[in-house]
């Protein structure tokens, strides 16, 4: 595809590691009552993935926020557009997400669910831009740590583009300049 500079995972390493964040993902919570939160619409698809390579109990719910306008820059302005349908009071809460990147959305999304009295809060991510992160926040579980470069595929888009493919690939400066 023209709009792809260059691949940076394959399905084939995205699959890899993501059967490794599930193993220790199911070692580190068993026995717990677990809650995977998987932030729309980026995360779908590691979400998916992912779960099937956790072997504990488990309840899954979705949030939408949105950081993003149709460009490749965040706005600064975090909106909820969906919240969780289930209570996490005293449950061990995985918050699944695509990339983290400033940490801004993140640290927000954080801070209301803590207020919502969880057992613990942790990050799963499949990607980590640790170059431009501007508070102090880590993913838990990680897939792969990245340049700062603007990614897309296996779920991570550019104006609702590129979802589809089944690898993460550089976007060409020209198709979002």
């Amino acid at each position: 595809m023209e709009d792809i500079q260059r691949v940076l995972f394959t399905d084939e390493e995205i699959a890899r590691r993501v059967k490794e964040i599930g193993r220790q993902i199911t070692k580190d919570y068993q026995g717990k009552d677990l809650v995977l939160v998987g932030i729309l619409k980026g995360a779908i698809i590691f979400f998916s993935d992912l779960v099937r390579q956790i072997d504990t109990p488990l309840h899954m719910d979705f949030m939408a926020v949105s950081s993003y306008s149709e460009s490749h820059e965040s706005s600064g302005v975090v909106r909820i557009l969906k919240d969780l349908d289930v209570s996490i009071e005293g449950r061990d809460v995985l918050i699944v997400e695509d990339i983290v990147d400033t940490g801004l959305t993140l640290a927000y999304l954080k801070e209301i669910l803590q207020s919502r009295k969880p057992m613990s809060i942790r990050v799963a991510s499949l990607l980590d831009k640790p170059e431009r992160r501007q508070v102090n926040l880590q993913p838990d579980y990680l897939g792969f740590s990245i340049p700062d470069v603007f990614v897309v595929g296996y779920g991570l888009d550019f104006a609702e583009q590129y979802r589809y493919l089944p690898y993460v690939g550089v976007l060409a400066p020209q198709a979002y300049e």
